[in-house]
Order: C-alpha cells, then structure tokens, then sequence
C-alpha cells in the first residue's frame, strides 16, 4: 500500500476552509494587533479576494507575490490563491533589491503584494521585474490598498475554478547556500496529506483542542512559518500572528493570549530563555513547544524543558517535505537527558526513511550515510528546474543531503549537512556534534564549526564562539573539548566573535564563516 493511501486527502483548501466556516464560523481563525478574523470572515473574505485575482487577469496557475513580515492577511492571501487555482510566493522581507528581483522575475509574479514599509524596496526591485502592486494595509502612493483591492472581487460575479489538490499552491524558496535559489512547489495535498494519517494513529501531541491558542511568530517565507500558520488553521484553533520573532512580544503573548502551542527554532528559544522576562512569565497554559530547523544542543534543550515545563516535540524536515517528516515526542524528553534526545525521533506514520552510501544503496543501522525521505509531503518539484528536480527526487524519494543514522529501534540521528561535514586527517567530522560539546561550557553562549584549510590535516576543525558575557579562555575550551570527544573531533582553533551570522530561520551561516578561509583557492574542500 502506498504511504498515499493509508488515509483519504482533505482535498484542496477552499473546501477545508468552507468546512470550518460551518464548523468554526464565529470562533477567530487570525489575530493580528487588534484585528481578529473569525472562521466564517476568513472564508467569505478569501472568496473575494479569490474573485478580485481572476477579476484582474490572473489565471489559474498564475504565481502571485507577498513581501512583508508576517501578517494575518498574508494567510487570507494564501487561501484566496488555493480558491483560484493559483501559487502564493512568500519573498523574505530582510532580502536586498537585487534578491527580491531575482524572485520576482524567476517566479514570474504578475501581482505582489507588499506591506507598506517595504514599498521603496518593491520599487527599486520592480525595476528590473515590474509586478502590480497591492498595499497590504492602506493605500499608499504606489498602489490600492488591500480592502478597496478586495472589494473588487465583491462586486464581481467571477467563477471560481475546479482545483486539482495535487496541483501546487505555496511556492517557498530554498536558502541557496549552494546557488541561485530554487521555488519549492507544494500543493494541496502536500500541506495536509500528513494531518488524517496522524491523527489515525492517535499521536497525542499532535491531537488538538477546542481551546487550543496557537502563536504564529517564524517568517512566513519559510515553512516554519507558514507551515505552522496552516497547521493550526487545519485544526480550527486561534492563531495569534506576530510580525516577526521578539522575545518580548513572545513571553507577552504567552502570559496573556493563554498561548498553548508555539514553532520556534533553537535560537529563538535561547533568545526567549535569556530574555530578563522570562523569569516573571507565566508558562502554565503552554502545553507544547515543537522545534527544529536545526540542532540544537542537549543543554540547552534540558533548561528549556526544566523553565518551560510543557511537553516539547523535535520536528526534522525540510522545505521540500513541507516540513515536519520525523518528530521525537514528550515522552522522549527528559530532564536527565537520554540517548534518545540527541535523535531527531521516528519517521512520523505514513513516512518512510532510508539512509543511503554513495551509490545510493541502504546501509546497515548504525551506519551514517545521506537521509533520503518517502513522504505524500514531498514537494511536487522544483519551479522550472526539472534537473535540479531530478537530482533531488529519485523514484519518490527525496534526497535531504543530511548525514545521520537510523538505529535499531528506527531513532534517526542526524549528524549535519553532507557540505557542512569536515574531513580532517581522512576522518569525517561534524561539526552538529562537536558544537554540543562546546555549547556546554558554561563561557560559551553561541558556537559554530568549520573546516579551514590546513596543510597537514587538509582541513582543520575550527571553532567560532560567542562569549556568554565574559571572555573564552581558548585553552580551558580545547582541554573542555578533549575531554568529551575523540581527538581529531577536538578543534585545532577557537576563533571569538560577537554574534554568529543566520539567515531569518535561524540557521547559522557557517557558508559565511568559511568564505574567508577558502578564498581564491579552486575548491572548498582541501
């Protein structure tokens, strides 16, 4: 039986949402500021804001832009474009003109949408791709404003379209460490296949409530993101909508939105914990924090569970996968810590995992090679990058080009990026692991790993650490690092910054950190 029929489709979103307008008509859907939108508004505005995109030329298949931090209406657009048979494409609001341009003109956006603060940077990047625009609040000089746009589709009398599920809905770019970004397409189907499947298992962290409050706070142009906008949306919960990651407004929105589920990644969680707040913020309505998007050390994760005290859920996935495809529940977690809490968890039901060598066969459990992921959330393929798409899915799987490991019991361990991985000495190095280590010196706030060329080792393990409010004693770090990992692990160099550089998922940018090192030489690995 194919992972596709273990449990029906919901099918496409217009129909899910029209079943929530029934069932959830007056309970809010978005809040945002002050502006609450219940079940039944977010349907009937996301009718007309549908009818508004074909009213003005746009056809099914269409690609339609936003360029804002997160928004409620952001959401509404994204249900008006599966309504129409169209694709949203989300673009990163802290992007430059030139970047903003290139997603523009590659996805051939026709309409973008832009929060008012971002219009000089829409204009200076329409030069070279010139999209109408919409203002997404009030209007501005250079364009409509969003409610006087809508109210077109209002008076029009537009049919809306018969929509495939398996047809794509949500175009998210990848970060492009390794080149020109590439659109992810994912559909209907995508979005949701997962829902039905888990909830047919009885996954208790994953079985929402009535009363379920939801904060919405990772940028909306990543699956984190709006991922996680659409996985309370499915389950009729309030979604409360940040604009973008503050620890402050986040501890606020806890302690008096009666937040009960929350996405953040590693850094925003140790951003929330050392925040002066956190001490006086009260935690007892939260009842899950899920993370991922990176690792995240195991002492770390120990004081968030003792400060919190909710139940927290690791999710591994990828853009690809429209998100979360492996999750290690509460019961996994312990204060004491466990073997198991340096995994990723188990492949969620209907997933299958596969760890791989070079010539693409299976390996024994135990033994590290490339994570390949069975998932009905697979991404139908890359935008106009049918190679790219081919490399990338072989036979329905999906290359992640992680390194990890399943174990016995079907555990995944997830050791770094393949790219990221060091060679030093002919031994494989990865720097996920040799960050825990460090990570748990009580004078280190932040740390990445790096490999630098090196004459005798070919490349050399390489630490860039954040002080925790003092100074690193480099020679107290290393004997630190001797005496918790293996030798050629241990790093030849402590290099001490004050911040480390991430792109807006949180991901560190360890690309940034090698660039210096490995400048003008013909390759980047020694």
């Amino acid at each position: 039986m194919k992972n596709e029929e273990l449990a029906p489709s919901p099918g496409p979103i217009g129909a899910m949402l029209s079943r929530l307008a029934e069932e959830r008509g007056t309970c809010a859907a978005f809040e945002f500021g002050e502006r609450v939108t219940s079940y039944a508004q977010l349907h009937a505005n996301s009718d007309a804001a549908a009818r508004a995109l074909l009213a003005g030329g746009c056809r099914p298949g269409a690609r339609i832009g936003y360029l804002g931090k997160n928004n409620d209406r952001y959401f509404e657009l994204l249900c008006a474009a599966a309504k129409a048979g169209m694709v949203i494409v989300p673009i990163g609001w802290r992007l430059t003109a030139p970047e903003i341009a290139f997603l523009i003109a590659d996805a051939e956006v026709d309409l973008l949408f832009v929060e008012p603060a971002f219009h000089p940077i829409a204009l200076a990047a329409s030069e070279e791709a010139a999209p109408n625009i919409i203002s997404v609040e009030q209007a501005v000089a250079e364009a409509p404003g969003y409610e006087e746009w809508r109210a077109t589709g209002i008076a029009g009398a537009m049919v809306l379209p018969v929509v495939n599920p398996d047809e794509p809905v949500l175009q998210l770019y990848t970060s492009g460490t390794t080149g020109k970004p590439k659109g992810a397409m994912i559909s209907h189907h995508n979005i949701y296949a997962l829902r039905p499947i888990c909830a047919a298992a009885g996954l208790g962290w994953d079985q929402w409530q009535v009363d379920d409050v939801s904060l919405v706070t990772m940028p909306v142009a990543h699956i984190s993101g709006s991922g996680w906008g659409l996985v309370g949306l499915y389950n009729g919960a309030k979604s409360i909508v940040l604009p973008e990651f503050d620890a402050a407004a986040i501890l606020h929105a806890v302690t008096t939105e009666n937040i009960s589920r929350i996405f953040l990644v590693p850094a925003a969680i140790q951003a929330v914990l050392r925040h002066p707040d956190a001490a006086k913020s009260d935690f007892s309505r939260l009842r899950y924090i899920l993370y991922g998007a990176s690792p995240i050390p195991l002492d770390l994760l120990r004081e968030a569970i003792e400060v919190f005290g909710c139940g927290f859920v690791q999710n591994y996935g990828m853009t690809e996968t429209c998100g979360t495809v492996v999750a290690l529940p509460p019961e996994d977690h312990t204060v004491d810590g466990s073997q198991r809490m340096a995994s990723a968890g188990r492949a969620l039901p209907g997933v299958t995992l596969r760890v791989v060598d070079e010539r693409l066969e299976a390996v024994p459990a135990g033994t590290t090679g490339e994570i390949l992921i069975h998932s009905p959330t697979t991404m139908v393929g890359y935008w106009r990058r049918p190679k790219a798409t081919a490399e990338a899915l072989i036979d329905g799987w999906m290359r992640t080009g992680d390194a990890g490991y399943l174990d016995a019991d079907g555990y995944l361990f997830v050791q770094d990026r393949l790219k990221d991985m060091i060679i030093s000495g002919g031994e494989n190095v990865y720097p996920a692991e040799v960050e825990s280590a460090l990570y748990a010196h009580p004078d280190v706030a932040e740390v990445a790993v790096i490999g630098v060329p090196d004459e005798r080792w070919g490349e050399a393990v390489t630490a860039v650490v954040v002080p925790n409010g003092g100074t690193i004693d480099s020679g107290a770090l290393l004997l630190w690092a001797r005496e918790r990992l293996a030798s050629y692990k241990v790093p030849k160099r402590v290099i001490v910054r004050e911040s480390l550089p991430r792109n807006a998922s949180g991901k560190v940018l360890r690309r940034e950190l090698r660039e210096p090192f490995w400048a003008g030489r013909e390759r980047g690995i020694n």
